[in-house]
């Protein structure tokens, strides 16, 4: 090896050596004056993903939104082309015009044959009468009585047409509000307040039922994955308070709270028999961020970011000083990158 090239190797190695160091320092530092009653892992800020696909198959209209941007909870983020199901809905509305003038018609006769009913039922009053005072012969009398009867069948008729025909009309507004429902639903609305992820189809393109338009963060439910071995994670408790420190701006601490700790082992040997072996077990915990500290920094809120989590085991003992630094509020000068991802 020459030795211009084995110089440079030399400082290669060096610098290697000097980071190394380094980050030894930083570390040292960072857990100098942890407290026994307070564990700690890494860990990277994460935050859960919502998909905003379509219920229906069709054509975009308009994509509203772009990567990077906030959105707002009923923000409208894309518009399905709905000029079939708007000509459906005029169809629909157009039989349900042509029911109701049926009805009309129904209600109508119903009116009509109760009319003849009543004079019917006059005729028959009068032949009775007559038939007592051998005024008119039985066979007479018993026409009229079959004219009522006639009448009777008659208004019972127009009444059954006229059910027949309200059930028409409903069994029609039904199919108009299942259409308005198809029209309401091209409308996709962001269920929740995030920031666009992913933006996956554009204006024009045709997606089947359920695809995918969008990928928002869901920046109400941000949070850090940490892991800890079996010995820590058994004393850590649901709700127990935590400490997120982040490696861009390790000199403040973000609250957060334990909400989850897997209770399955994430790295497991075949066969766990000894101590030694059983140190091995990592086991996920989850440390969630307020949805109030989330909302003060949320412009500058991204996952991703890795750093250091810190859970109390042990409530008697009183985070430490550099722990409990705060992030600044919206008055003070922000961090170049908040608590949350």
């Amino acid at each position: 090896m020459s030795a211009p090239r084995f110089r440079w190797v030399m400082l290669l190695v060096g610098a290697a050596g000097l980071a190394f160091l380094g980050w030894q320092e930083w570390t040292r530092r960072l857990g100098a004056g942890i407290p026994d009653g307070i564990v700690s892992g890494n860990g990277r800020v994460e935050a859960v993903q919502v998909d905003i696909a379509t219920k229906y198959a069709g054509r975009i209209d308009t994509v509203a939104v772009r990567e990077g941007d906030m959105v707002e909870p009923g923000q409208v983020l894309v518009r399905m082309n709905t000029l079939e199901l708007e000509a459906e809905r005029a169809k629909g509305e157009a039989r349900i015009a042509e029911i109701e003038e049926e009805v009309a018609r129904a209600k109508a006769e119903i009116v009509s044959q109760e009319s003849q009913r009543l004079y019917a039922r006059h005729q028959l009053d009068r032949a009775e009468r007559l038939l007592g005072s051998k005024t008119i012969t039985r066979d007479e009398y018993e026409e009229k009585e079959s004219r009522l009867e006639v009448a009777d069948a008659a208004v019972n008729a127009a009444t059954a047409h006229l059910h027949a025909v309200e059930q028409s009309i409903a069994v029609a507004r039904a199919d108009v509000r299942r259409v308005q429902a198809q029209i309401d639903d091209s409308r996709l609305v962001a269920p929740v307040r995030g920031r666009v992820l992913y933006r996956l189809a554009t204006d024009g393109e045709v997606l089947a039922a359920g695809g995918k338009a969008l990928t928002l963060l869901d920046l109400g439910d941000v949070s850090m994955e940490i892991f800890l071995p079996a010995r820590d994670a058994a004393r850590v408790a649901i709700g127990a308070d935590a400490r997120i420190r982040l490696d861009v701006r390790p000199e403040y601490a973000a609250r957060a709270r334990v909400s989850f700790v897997s209770p399955e082992a994430q790295f497991t040997p075949k066969q766990v028999e000894t101590a030694a072996e059983r140190d091995k077990l990592m086991f996920r915990v989850k440390l969630q961020v307020p949805p109030d500290l989330v909302r003060a920094h949320v412009e500058r809120v991204k996952t991703g970011i890795r750093g250091v989590g810190y859970v109390k085991v042990d409530d008697t003992v009183a985070w430490p000083a550099d722990l409990d630094r705060p992030f600044p509020t919206a008055d003070a000068p922000a961090p170049v990158a908040p608590p949350a991802p």
